[in-house]
């Protein structure tokens, strides 16, 4: 391998995992505000934040693994042209044409990388995350209780708070509940203290000691009002109702979590359309490293930020289109034989332009006499 070539593989790495590492920074801080922000709502379990960022994370990383290879060629290639070192390269014999086989030696390994990523590793995470979404809302309303918070269970309908219990015979202390009955009734409930029994059956119930409970109809002046010593609330638990198999089959049932075989198999146009979503990124990834190239090839006396933009703008262009054609696909509008190539041909076409007009012999102008 030359000199040439060595440089600039060693170069674009370099500034591959500096980009790469930044976006993951972003990327997984914004993502644990929004997932301990539904741990604090009550969506999710708490236990579960890191996994599910963990999951998420390798979901995101197809996008990223693209977004940063793209921006380390184009700004290798700006940086030799802004410091005059292609100057040398020029006069050594070198034309921008032999940037492209040592970029396509980083984009091949990268575009196979992404393919198993996109092709397996995304779909086991899609399933993975909704597994841990379905458990969590299988389990009971008392599970989901968390000393100090409002919790919401079963869409809305039953809402929790409670403080810590007084005396270690309670599982719970001060509960204040609110229960929205199938007839329409609102039930607001109150109680000092509050502890789990088992029937002989099977059944859990919460049992609440000491408390006061007001039923109202929203709309009409009807009022109860029941004081008791002891109350129960039947805790009505899926857990045993859900076996692991089918937990694991209604998280298949998401297109994305589902496995490549069997998207193929299922022969529909929302199925089409994720193979050719799996499909774009890979073939995206070399097209857009390509791109770069003419891209990044800027007059040094001119300033950067345009160029730079504008390289911003057609990359994120591309990746809407790939999200336009997928959508197209979903809906019917656009056939798979076409939306699997269409947006990668107008950015090869592009490229290819691109080079042809920075390659070109221009003419002097004449100077007027």
């Amino acid at each position: 391998m030359s000199l040439f070539k060595r440089a600039v593989i060693a170069e674009i790495l370099s500034h591959v995992g500096v980009v790469l590492s930044t976006l993951l920074i972003v990327w997984i801080s914004v993502l644990l505000v929004r997932l301990l922000g539904e741990a604090a709502g009550g969506n999710i379990g708490a236990e579960v934040v890191i996994s599910l960022a963990v999951f998420s994370s390798i979901t995101a990383l197809p996008v990223i693994l693209t977004v940063s290879l793209f921006i380390a060629v184009l700004s290798t290639v700006t940086r030799s042209f802004r410091e005059s070192e292609m100057v040398v390269w020029f006069t050594s014999g070198l034309s921008l044409k032999d940037w492209i086989n040592p970029i396509l030696r980083c984009a091949i390994p990268m575009a196979v990388l992404i393919g198993l990523v996109t092709f397996y590793a995304a779909p086991w995470a899609y399933r993975q995350m909704s597994e841990y979404r379905q458990r969590y809302e299988l389990r009971s309303d008392l599970s989901k209780v968390t000393v100090g918070q409002f919790i919401e269970t079963e869409n809305g309908s039953r809402v929790f708070f409670t403080e810590s219990p007084e005396r270690p015979e309670d599982e719970l202390g001060q509960v204040v509940a609110r229960v929205i009955d199938e007839e329409g009734w609102i039930n607001v409930i109150s109680a000092d203290s509050a502890h789990v029994e088992t029937a002989e059956n099977g059944d859990r119930f919460l049992v609440l000691n000491e408390g006061q409970r007001y039923d109202i109809m929203p709309g009409q002046t009807q009022l109860r009002l029941v004081n008791f010593e002891r109350y129960g609330v039947r805790l009505e638990s899926k857990d045993d109702q859900s076996s692991p198999e089918s937990i694991r089959a209604k998280a298949e049932q998401q297109i994305k979590g589902r496995p490549t075989q069997q998207l193929i198999a299922d022969q529909t146009e929302k199925s089409w359309a994720q193979i050719m979503w799996r499909l774009a990124l890979p073939l995206a990834v070399i097209n857009l490293c390509l791109l770069a190239i003419p891209l990044g090839a800027v007059n040094p006396r001119l300033g950067k930020s345009g160029d730079i933009m504008l390289a911003g703008l057609i990359g994120l262009l591309y990746m809407n289109l790939i999200n336009l054609s997928r959508g197209w696909i979903a809906s019917g509008t656009l056939p798979f034989g076409i939306g699997v190539w269409a947006v990668h041909a107008v950015f090869a076409l592009l490229m290819t332009y691109l080079f042809w007009q920075r390659l070109r012999l221009k003419v002097p102008r004449k100077q007027a006499a």
